[in-house]
């Protein structure tokens, strides 16, 4: 009989317990250990010949990523029926295009290796959540199936919690002003967006804002915040266009830098909001944050076998 085993990788593992209590998928167990030079030792505990296997994690280091891609060939070449790679957190968004002559696009070479898995008997297939780029899935190459599975549901529901119906759901500038607006037509609100002008690579000033925010409650939502400039940026242009109160909703929440305290210090917002895509919010201690997790959509999708 044919059964569903999970596995994850190191980081991922709080994730794969939050899944594996639907109690619908059997515990895939792995030994892991490191050389002394660093190298990591990787067995495969769990006999997975002819079964439908899903690997958990996240690219949020080049190490993981490999981490990622060699558990999946060794599972292909062990004879699972089926693989299917979850990835919440797919990076190197920042180089998802080349711009200057000569620039590595790094997205789309982390697209060929995962592309050059060998194909299970079933075929491979790819879960990515919120990419930064809609294009990103055509990246992969041969057999390989991607998906881009959308946290939506879960931004409608924070949003509700946070506000009922009334309020103004905004982005932080204007490259993500079609999809803030599908969301904020989907709820029956009124979207916005502020517009800017580059003063230098890592400077931009906000010239404008397309919405009336007078007195409202502005949810701003970002699919990545990084350390938090651009959001207090426009989250100070909100305020200053007369917004009531400010939250803030991520997919992503990387937070570097001590970005979370940033953006709690510069009492723009009254809290932020982010799901447990990345590794990063499971160390963060801070009343500040709220995280929610995604394992309800993953399990989902799961459950459907895709």
């Amino acid at each position: 009989m044919t059964q569903k085993i999970l596995f994850s990788t190191l980081k991922y593992q709080y994730l794969k317990e939050q899944l594996l209590q639907w109690g619908d998928l059997k515990n895939g167990d792995l030994e892991i250990s490191f050389f002394p030079d660093g190298e990591r030792y990787m067995r495969i505990l769990t006999d997975i010949h002819h079964q439908e296997v899903f690997l958990l994690g996240g690219t949020v280091s080049d190490q993981d990523t490999l981490e990622i891609y060699d558990l999946a060939c060794a599972f292909a070449k062990q004879g699972a029926d089926k693989l299917t790679l979850i990835i919440p957190y797919f990076g190197y968004s920042t180089m998802e295009r080349a711009v200057k002559k000569g620039e590595v696009v790094t997205a789309k070479t982390r697209a060929r290796l995962f592309s050059s898995i060998p194909t299970t008997n079933k075929g491979n297939h790819l879960i990515l959540m919120d990419l930064h780029s809609e294009g990103l899935p055509h990246y992969f190459e041969g057999s390989i199936h991607a998906m881009h599975l959308y946290c939506k549901p879960l931004i409608m529901q924070i949003c509700k919690e946070i506000a009922g119906t009334d309020f103004v759901l905004a982005c932080t500038d204007a490259g993500r002003a079609k999809w803030v607006e599908s969301l904020a037509n989907d709820m029956g609100v009124n979207a916005a967006f502020v517009f800017k002008r580059r003063l230098s690579g890592d400077n931009t000033l906000v010239t404008g804002i397309n919405a009336d925010v007078v007195g409202k409650t502005v949810i701003l939502y970002d699919d990545m915040i990084r350390t938090g400039g651009s959001l207090i940026q426009a989250g100070e242009a909100y305020r200053q266009a007369g917004a009531s109160k400010l939250y803030a909703i991520t997919t992503h929440g990387l937070f570097s830098n001590n970005a979370v305290e940033k953006i709690k210090n510069s009492q723009v917002f009254e809290k932020i909001f982010a799901t447990n895509t990345h590794i990063n919010v499971m160390d963060i201690r801070d009343e500040f944050l709220v995280v929610k997790s995604v394992a309800p959509l993953l399990h989902e999708k799961i459950a459907t076998s895709i």
